[in-house]
């Protein structure tokens, strides 16, 4: 019992040292103005926080997550159609799929999916 808490306290001494080491070895010395700042998206960080921001891009990526959500429903469908019949596994799957055109219809009718300046 000993000896395995002693070979635990060395593995981890060792372990711990390992860390130490590599850590001092990574350290970068070389300091870049640019490369120390925060980048984000592209924009200058040193401008103005209250730009304008398009929300078509904020529709699109709605959009975009609402069927990738749907589509991933379905990937169960798929698994499910060895144990169901296959009269109600082709009701519940053409429910499904309309309600996703219906919802992409309401979408394209809206205006959503049109990119305007």
């Amino acid at each position: 019992m000993m000896n395995l808490v002693l070979m635990g306290s060395v593995i981890m001494i060792i372990s711990i040292f390992m860390l130490i080491i590599v850590s001092l070895i990574s350290k970068k010395s070389f300091i870049d103005r640019e490369k120390s700042s925060p980048f984000e998206c592209g924009f200058d960080p040193k401008s103005s926080a209250r730009l304008p921001f398009s929300l078509h891009f904020f529709m699109i990526a709605v959009i975009f997550l609402i069927f990738d959500v749907e589509i991933t429903l379905l990937l169960p469908l798929i698994v499910s159609l060895e144990m169901s019949n296959l009269l109600n596994y082709s009701i519940i799957m053409m429910i499904f799929i309309l309600t996703l055109l219906i919802g992409l219809f309401h979408e394209w009718n809206q205006g959503a999916l049109n990119w305007t300046t």
